[in-house]
């Protein structure tokens, strides 16, 4: 590993920039931040940071997919590993790689104009004013409700069902399941309803009812699209990012895990 060619960023906080300068000294390591303009031929680049840190450089690096090895200077730190000085190359060398497709939202706003963005984690609809939403949703060219009242409805990936997916009750989805999580936010009408699993390979449609009363936004990730009136998710199976982890701490295992926290 030491021959290859590897770089390091560090968010914006002391913690994570006080251990970026200990690794460039101790390895000698590119200072990313420092070389934007010299990422052709890196092998791997270290992000220092949280969860947000590590979805900001995947959405940087999109059309130059290089893998990346997380280290957890934040608070949760899911896509992230325990920081170790020490052993980190044999960390690097032991690493398990674990591959995301990412969703790729395309969205037409009120006034025709169309936006296009991925998602690693979730696109997300959302009301905009007091008023609740009214989408109709179709899966693969079908209806399956008609109208969803409600204050929105989230398609989220197996990174993703762990994040707000999960705090709306959304269902842990194991990574490499090849399934999406389909999610309502505070629904009221069907009341029943908790949202569905759906094949990875599915093209959901959102329709937004009455859209200029009940304006609603979409969000990918954190780009967020307002004034929508139609909205396309789909699983963008050419878009390849890879992510190291920790022997015995891989993605699927922490998603596994995650089902089991009280």
């Amino acid at each position: 590993m030491t021959s290859k060619k590897i770089a390091v960023i560090a968010a914006n906080n002391p913690n994570a920039a006080g251990k970026k300068n200990l690794l460039i000294k101790k390895y000698g390591f590119l200072d990313l931040e420092k070389n934007r303009n010299k990422t052709d031929g890196l092998d791997l680049i270290i992000a220092l940071g949280g969860d947000g840190t590590m979805l900001h450089l995947l959405h940087q690096f999109e059309k130059n997919p290089i893998p990346f090895y997380g280290i957890n200077c934040g608070t949760v730190g899911f896509l992230m590993n325990v920081y170790s000085e020490k052993n980190l190359l044999t960390a690097i060398k032991n690493a398990q790689a674990s591959t995301l497709h990412p969703l790729r939202m395309e969205a037409i706003t009120a006034d025709n104009k169309k936006h296009a963005h991925i998602a690693i984690n979730e696109v997300a609809l959302l009301r905009q004013l007091g008023q609740t939403a009214k989408i109709n949703v179709c899966i693969n060219g079908h209806e399956r409700l008609s109208n969803l009242t409600a204050d929105g409805i989230l398609v989220a990936t197996p990174a993703g069902s762990t994040a707000y997916n999960l705090s709306l009750r959304g269902p842990i989805i194991p990574f490499g399941a090849k399934m999406l999580a389909l999610t309502p936010i505070s629904p009221f009408r069907p009341r029943n309803w908790h949202g569905a699993i759906l094949p990875s390979d599915s093209v959901v449609e959102f329709n937004m009812i009455d859209h200029k009363l009940r304006p609603v936004s979409a969000t990918a990730d954190y780009t967020e699209v307002r004034n929508v009136k139609k909205v396309i998710v789909r699983e963008d199976a050419s878009l390849k990012f890879t992510l190291l982890f920790d022997p015995n701490h891989s993605l699927e295992e922490r998603i596994v895990r995650e089902q089991f926290v009280s």
